[in-house]
């Protein structure tokens, strides 16, 4: 395979728990009011460093969304997920915006 190309951000970062590699900015930091199954997660604008997997219709608390786990390009572990489509009116806010799952994450 070819060689991995990581994006290295700068300032205040969140970094995969597993391998270290840089996720997100705090100024991308959205809301830490979310919940997964591991417990906290925070929505984030953008990311780096991470793959979308395939899209899939969830059942969430706030409704219904097609979503696509993220994995972190350096170690594959999921590290979150992509929002591509909320279904409900009220939480249009959140497409195209990333979870990352606070388990996860170093800050």
């Amino acid at each position: 395979m070819g060689r991995l190309y990581l994006i290295q951000l700068d300032g205040r970062i969140y970094s995969c728990r597993h391998c270290r590699s840089h996720l997100a900015q705090c100024d991308e930091l959205v809301s830490k009011s979310f919940h997964c199954r591991h417990g906290k997660a925070y929505l984030f604008n953008t990311v780096v460093n991470v793959s979308v997997g395939p899209l899939e219709d969830r059942m969430m608390t706030t409704g219904k969304h097609a979503v696509a786990d993220i994995f972190c390009n350096s170690c594959q572990q999921v590290v979150g997920w992509k929002y591509e489509v909320a279904y409900e009116k009220s939480q249009k806010y959140k497409e195209g915006k990333f979870i990352l799952e606070r388990y996860a994450l170093l800050p």
